[in-house]
């Protein structure tokens, strides 16, 4: 396997015990990291340092810790910490969310570009008194847009893009330019039924669907509201989603990485099947 193939699950349904065998299987597999997601469940921060004294080669990203969530100080000791305990195996991810998740949460929304901003800013001129790692964490930004791509390939290692096709990822390339590392989150499905495939698929996608910022980009790629209803047309979900057999998966990574991401993420509908994508690509 190519060593740029990351896996994004939320792990709330894992007990320690399940959570630590899928993350040695994932080293097992060959998997270069596994992604933790930030909504209302484990606290992702936490979650790293524990997997990253569970394993041994794989490295434990956040993807994404919200910033809102914590004030930069602690998220730069926090970045500073655990790179200097893992012997440099965690990846800082950083993302804004969304109005109404941090509603829920009690903050107070700002506007994402002048928020991410400040928050870098602050990062970076935080005086760290932890022991300097052997090798630092990479910092990124989650950023779909031009302007937060633009703040990420300035002020950041790269950015994260999700739910998004290649073709995205071209466009994407092309704003932040040759140095900025892009890391992708994709869907994947070993399903080769498209009405098992798509229900599936549906199901996964709910909530997304009904964020307006998605729409926005998606509405960029040539998708109308006619497209975002009823769970999604055929159109988007077959767009956003790789499913298939084993070759339409492996095409589907190909297609990301000539687009120019450096690193796919794979997010797999089907992470607890010994026979899923997750074994597929890892022949890729």
């Amino acid at each position: 396997m190519s060593n740029n193939l990351g896996v994004l699950v939320s792990t709330e349904a894992m007990d320690a015990a399940a959570l630590t065998a899928f993350a040695r299987r994932l080293e097992r597999l060959g998997y270069e990291s596994l992604w933790l997601p930030e909504l209302f469940g484990r606290e992702p921060i936490a979650t790293a340092g524990y997997l990253l004294g569970q394993t041994s080669t794989l490295k434990i990203a956040t993807g994404i810790a919200n910033i809102y969530a914590r004030d930069a100080y602690a998220m730069a000791e926090a970045r500073q910490t655990l790179a200097e305990l893992s012997s440099g195996r965690f990846i800082l991810g950083l993302g804004v969310s969304n109005a109404g998740l941090n509603g829920t949460r009690g903050h107070t929304w700002q506007m994402p570009l002048p928020k991410m901003r400040r928050y870098l800013e602050a990062m970076a001129a935080t005086a760290i008194s932890s022991l300097e790692p052997e090798q630092r964490a990479p910092l990124y930004i989650a950023a779909h847009g031009p302007k937060l791509q633009t703040l990420g390939a300035a002020e950041t290692d790269g950015i994260i893009t999700y739910l998004m096709p290649p073709e995205h990822t071209a466009t994407s390339r092309a704003r932040v330019g040759k140095q900025t590392t892009m890391s992708v989150v994709c869907p994947f499905l070993a399903e080769s039924d498209p009405e098992v495939a798509r229900h599936k698929a549906r199901k996964a996608l709910k909530y997304y669907l009904t964020l307006d910022y998605y729409h926005q980009e998606w509405s960029r790629l040539g998708f109308t509201s006619d497209d975002f209803g009823s769970g999604g047309s055929d159109r988007l979900i077959d767009t956003l989603v790789a499913w298939g057999d084993e070759q339409a998966l492996k095409d589907r990574l190909a297609a990301f990485t000539q687009a120019g991401a450096d690193r796919v993420i794979v997010m797999p509908f089907d992470a607890t099947r010994e026979d899923g994508a997750l074994a597929v690509l890892a022949s890729a």
